[in-house]
C-alpha cells in the first residue's frame, strides 16, 4: 500500500532527518505556547477577568479545559488537589492536541508512538513520586513496606525476637511488591495510550484510503472520540497517582 503523504516528509535536510513523531510533538508545544499567550493576552485585555468572553473564543476554550481538569482533581483529590492543576492540565491539554493532530490531513499523532507516550508516562511517575516525597518526606517510603513496619510492644524481648523474622520477611515482601507496581504504571500508562491511538489513526488511515466520503466522516468522529477519551484515562490515573502518594492515610 502506497505510503501517505505527511507534512513531515516536506521537510529539508538535515531536518528531516528528525523523527516525525518527534516533529509533531514540537509542533504541538508550539501550537499550545502560542495558544496560552494569546489566551493571557485576551485575559489581561478584558475589562472584568471574571466575565467570559461573548461567543465562542480562544480565552473560553481554555478557559473551559482548565475548569474541566479542575473539576477532575477536585472530584478525585479535594481542593487540596488545586496545587497540582498546572500538572494535571499539562497532561490534559498536551495529551489531548497531540491526539487530535491525527485527524488532520498529513500529520500523525505523537502518541501513536511508544517513545513518546512512555516519556509520558515516565514522566508521571517521577512527578507523582517526586510530590509523595516533597509531603511526606523519608517517610513516604513507608507506603511501600506494608503494614507491618514495627515489631508488636509486648514488652518481652523473646516476643519481640521472634516476631522479627516476620517483620523482614513481610517488609522485604511488600518492598518487592510495591516497587514492581509502581515500576509497572509508566510502562501501563505509556502502552495504553500508544495502543487506542495507533489502533485509531489506523483505522482512520485505511478507511480514508478506501473512500474519501461519508465513512470517513463516522471514523474521524470515533476517533475524535478516542482522543478525548484518552487524555481523559491518562490524566485521571495521573490524579489518583498523585492523591496516593500524598495520601497520609497509609
Amino acid at each position: 500500500m502506497e505510503e501517505p503523504f505527511t507534512w513531515h516528509s516536506l521537510l529539508p535536510y538535515p531536518l528531516s532527518l528528525v523523527p516525525q513523531h518527534t516533529f509533531t510533538a514540537f509542533l504541538v508545544m508550539v501550537l499550545l505556547v502560542a495558544a496560552g499567550y494569546l489566551g493571557r493576552r485576551s485575559l489581561l485585555r478584558a475589562k472584568d477577568p471574571v466575565i467570559p468572553d461573548e461567543g465562542l473564543s480562544l480565552r473560553n476554550l481554555l478557559e473551559l479545559l482548565v475548569g474541566f481538569v479542575v473539576d477532575l482533581s477536585d472530584s478525585v483529590m479535594g481542593k487540596r488537589g488545586r496545587k497540582f492543576v498546572h500538572l494535571f492540565g499539562s497532561f490534559f491539554i498536551f495529551i489531548l492536541t497531540a491526539n487530535l493532530m491525527g485527524l488532520v490531513p498529513g500529520f500523525s499523532p505523537p502518541t501513536n508512538n511508544f517513545n513518546v507516550t512512555l516519556g509520558l508516562g515516565l514522566t508521571s511517575f517521577v512527578a507523582y513520586n517526586f510530590c509523595g516525597f516533597r509531603e511526606h518526606g523519608s517517610g513516604y517510603i513507608r507506603q511501600f513496606i506494608g503494614p507491618m513496619t514495627s515489631l508488636p510492644s509486648t514488652g518481652r524481648k523473646i516476643m519481640s525476637f521472634l516476631f522479627a523474622p516476620i517483620l523482614v520477611v513481610s517488609v522485604l515482601f511488600f518492598f518487592a511488591l510495591e516497587s514492581i507496581s509502581h515500576m509497572v504504571r509508566p510502562l501501563s500508562l505509556g502502552l495504553r495510550l500508544f495502543g487506542n491511538m495507533f489502533g485509531d489513526h489506523l483505522v482512520v488511515e485505511i478507511f480514508t484510503e478506501l473512500t474519501y466520503v461519508i465513512i470517513p466522516v463516522v471514523f474521524y468522529i470515533l476517533g475524535a472520540l478516542v482522543s478525548v477519551i484518552q487524555a481523559f484515562v491518562f490524566t485521571l490515573l495521573s490524579v489518583i497517582y498523585v492523591a496516593m502518594a500524598i495520601s497520609h492515610e497509609h
